[in-house]
């Protein structure tokens, strides 16, 4: 390996953790906006997205692929539709924050990767192999536990697990830049999100002119939107996807440490759940180490 692809490897491997640890860490800041609510939340982090993805693109270069997405009317209505999935995920991600339920916002995001392979092997025809239907079988055992010993639906997990997964498949079927399909998501809330805020302040119900700390942590909502991203894009790029893969589970860890921190309800039930969960992340996890194992077999055949 030349001196250049390992500075480049260690450079995409920084930005992917980095990445994963803003998006581990967000609870934290998003639960210094509990003076506002979910859905004003969504609304400004919309607002703030937009310019800060607008000006990336154009110091990028690739503010014109960005409007070249309009000759495809196809790729449109389907980042219409990723729109309203990421738009819906973003509210359970901040209710479940500011209503004290960090726990099952991370149980979600450790549930999605296991529900797209489902959704791989049944839509995309995906091999599927032993490990990986232990992996699925085992996040239903602990769904069914959740609802069985805990006594509760894990509603919260189970809509930002499948609202995430949908919006992953409608985006690779999409296949546009990160960067740029994120720009037409947020443009195509940017009104709604402008009126509603316009109607949050005439009724007495916004808080961004309420004083500058609130209006600079509001702002600051469109930064954390966009920097992970733009640190996830570096690091898929240079890296293999199955490390991003593994990867990915960095950010529920840390969520999951923020909620037992925070003292959230943990009981037996609760860590048989997840401990189900986590042992259909590591057969996934090993799933993936023993694919890429035969791929670089297969290449140094070749």
């Amino acid at each position: 390996m030349s001196t250049e692809t390992s500075t480049d490897m260690r450079r995409a491997l920084a930005a992917g953790l980095s990445g994963y640890l803003i998006w581990g860490v967000s609870p934290l800041f998003f639960q210094t906006l509990g003076f506002a609510s979910a859905v004003e939340i969504i609304l400004h982090r919309v607002v703030w997205a937009v310019p800060l993805l607008a000006a990336t693109l154009l110091v990028s270069g690739r503010l014109r692929a960005a409007l070249g997405v309009l000759s495809d009317r196809r790729i449109l209505l389907t980042l219409l539709a990723t729109s309203a999935l990421i738009s819906v995920n973003w509210w359970g991600f901040i209710f479940a924050v500011n209503s004290g339920q960090v726990l099952q916002a991370s149980l979600g995001y450790y549930i999605n990767p296991l529900m797209s392979v489902a959704v791989g092997v049944v839509i995309l025809r995906e091999p599927l192999g032993p490990w990986r239907i232990a992996a699925i079988s085992l996040a239903a055992l602990g769904v069914i536990n959740q609802i069985l010993t805990v006594g509760e639906v894990p509603w919260i997990s189970l809509m930002l697990a499948t609202t995430f997964t949908a919006y992953g498949y409608l985006r690779k079927v999409a296949a546009v830049d990160g960067r740029v399909g994120l720009l037409w998501e947020t443009l195509f809330l940017l009104p709604f999100a402008i009126i509603g805020l316009i109607w949050l302040q005439a009724t007495g119900a916004g808080h961004f002119l309420e004083s500058p700390l609130q209006a600079g942590l509001l702002i600051a909502a469109g930064a954390v939107t966009v920097v992970p991203l733009l640190l996830y894009t570096i690091g898929v790029r240079g890296l293999r996807l199955s490390t991003m893969g593994l990867m990915q589970f960095l950010a529920p860890s840390i969520q999951f440490g923020i909620g037992i921190a925070s003292g959230e309800p943990f009981e037996t039930g609760h860590m048989i759940t997840f401990a189900l969960i986590w042992s259909g992340v590591a057969c996934f996890a090993w799933s993936q180490i023993r694919r890429d194992r035969k791929l670089d077999a297969l290449a140094e055949d070749a």
